[in-house]
């Protein structure tokens, strides 16, 4: 229903910033939650932020609060994530999702996900 597609990640060093983009098509509603998510090799997947397509306040996991902002655009359905203060252990692939169920942190409550981008944090 939804197609969601990443880009954006890259290779930078400790300090430095990025900022993602995840840019939908298809059957897009508005009460739509969109989130990202990271994994790193040998962890599980892991919530990252959060927020409702139609408002409501954006939300974070407490290690980038303060350092990543979620936003986003209707006019050009696109999702962003900027990463500031970028650190070692944020290198992971970064997943966006859509789902149904504002508040959640669980990958399970989001059906839609894009394929991934690789963000490498040095140092």
């Amino acid at each position: 229903q939804v197609q969601l597609v990443e880009s954006g990640g890259g290779l930078v060093q400790a300090g430095g910033s990025l900022r993602l983009s995840c840019a939908a098509s298809g059957r897009t509603f508005s009460s739509y939650t969109m989130g990202w998510f990271r994994q790193a090799p040998g962890k599980e997947r892991e919530f990252v932020a959060a927020i409702r397509w139609s408002g409501g306040m954006p939300y974070y996991v407490d290690s980038v609060k303060g350092r990543f902002t979620i936003s986003r655009d209707n006019a050009k359905n696109t999702v962003y994530l900027q990463m500031n203060s970028l650190k070692p252990e944020d290198t992971a692939v970064y997943y966006c999702a859509a789902g149904s169920l504002y508040g959640s942190r669980r990958a399970r409550d989001f059906g839609s996900w894009g394929q991934g981008t690789q963000v490498t944090v040095s140092s």
